[in-house]
């Protein structure tokens, strides 16, 4: 038995196989290899948009410290964590596979004179390999210091967005993927079944948010990512952000839940419910009707080859049809490791559907009097997506 599969068994609650990141680091390097790209760059220091860490290692980024890895067209990866003496660098030498060395430094983003620590270590990496063309991964996530000190300290060497390279590998899902993506949204389909005896009136909104939270983790998932809201019948429940969920709910209320926790594993799955303490309004069904309409549209157009943003404007079409604002956001999106990653749907989106991807589908319907979302994962294959959540689309009703 190998360390990793020793060690993990005990403390990693829902590691991904082996043979799993292999496939990945091999149809990496074929695609690195095709553009000449020695090196792979990507840095995150979050779970919920920083999935790029994971995919390459299945350790996540956490807690706003940043996490960088080096992944070789010819060899094992490095790893470049915040630390240092006398503890060894991190993560646990067990913990990942496919990692040649671990390196640490004391970097806060806080104190700005640690800046360049980590892009010192990453530097005198790329020097010793002798790399010459470098590939960076979602520099949207990379720190403005650590790309500003790879620049100024490897003159000479031939630095290209590989986003892309990168991005329509990691959005078609295998089959071992799969089996986590479908168990995020089991543990969400076993929360919202649960409802009716967490929402209660006068519980306030963090108190709701504390129990589903509760029964996640317990459940398996790594992150919670938890929106709600409640308001009076013919008030609209948009839902809110934690800083605001502070209203306490009472009899006749509709709370609007919009939950979007990882799984075991670490994937993403998201799912949106409306819960009414008394009969729902009028308003608010005729709302809940075009969302579901929406998202039903949308899935029946959720096909191999097909642009995005046909699927937003056509979407977009519909919403505005029935008196709808249409979305200047985007109405769907890819999910895997990140909340949200590629294909968004939306004019600029450049990379087509293909089978295997997994998308969140959220149309939004609302007026001054209600607030209606809609929202479930679908699974785009070579026929009809498959509709991942199974609780029924509907307003469910509460009895006091």
């Amino acid at each position: 038995m190998s360390e990793f599969a020793a060690t993990a068994r005990e403390r990693i609650r829902a590691p991904i196989p082996t043979r799993e990141l292999e496939r990945r680091w091999s149809a990496l390097r074929t695609a690195m290899r095709a553009q000449g790209i020695d090196l792979l760059i990507a840095q995150n220091d979050n779970q919920y948009l920083g999935g790029y860490v994971r995919y390459f290692t299945d350790f996540p980024a956490e807690t706003a410290y940043p996490v960088t890895v080096l992944f070789p067209a010819d060899d094992e990866m490095s790893m470049i964590s915040h630390g240092g003496p006398p503890k060894p660098p991190g993560p646990p030498a067990w913990a990942v596979r496919g990692v040649r060395e671990r390196l640490a430094r004391p970097y806060f983003r806080t104190a700005h004179y640690t800046d360049g620590f980590d892009a010192q270590e990453a530097v005198k990496v790329i020097q010793r390999r002798g790399d010459r063309r470098i590939g960076l991964v979602g520099m949207g996530a990379m720190g403005a210091s650590f790309y500003a000190y790879l620049k100024e300290h490897l003159p000479g060497v031939d630095m290209v967005v590989a986003s892309e390279l990168v991005d329509r590998i990691k959005a078609v899902k295998s089959e071992d993927e799969l089996v986590f993506v479908r168990q995020a949204a089991r543990t969400q389909d076993l929360v919202f079944a649960a409802m009716p005896s967490i929402v209660r009136p006068g519980k306030y909104e963090y108190q709701v948010r504390g129990e589903i939270a509760r029964m996640l983790m317990d459940l398996g998932s790594e992150e919670q990512l938890l929106r709600l809201s409640s308001a009076p019948a013919g008030e609209p429940a948009a839902t809110m952000e934690t800083f605001l969920q502070n209203r306490q709910i009472r009899i006749a209320d509709q709370v609007c839940i919009l939950i979007e926790p990882s799984g075991p594993g670490g994937f993403y799955t998201e799912i949106c419910r409306t819960w009414c303490l008394g009969e729902p309004s009028p308003d608010l069904l005729r709302m809940w009707e075009i969302s579901v309409a929406g998202q039903k549209l949308a899935a029946s157009l959720l096909e191999p080859g097909v642009r995005p943003g046909e699927v937003f404007r056509k979407v977009n079409e519909f919403l505005a049809g029935k008196g709808q604002v249409p979305e200047g956001r985007t109405n769907a999106h890819g999910q895997g490791y990140d909340l949200v990653e590629r294909p968004l749907f939306c004019e600029e989106e450049t990379m087509p559907l293909a089978a295997g991807m997994v998308v969140a589908l959220h149309p939004l319907a609302a007026n001054e009097r209600a607030f209606a979302l809609c929202c479930d994962d679908y699974l785009i294959r070579n026929g009809a997506a498959e509709r991942l959540h199974k609780t029924p689309q509907d307003v469910f009703v509460i009895d006091c």
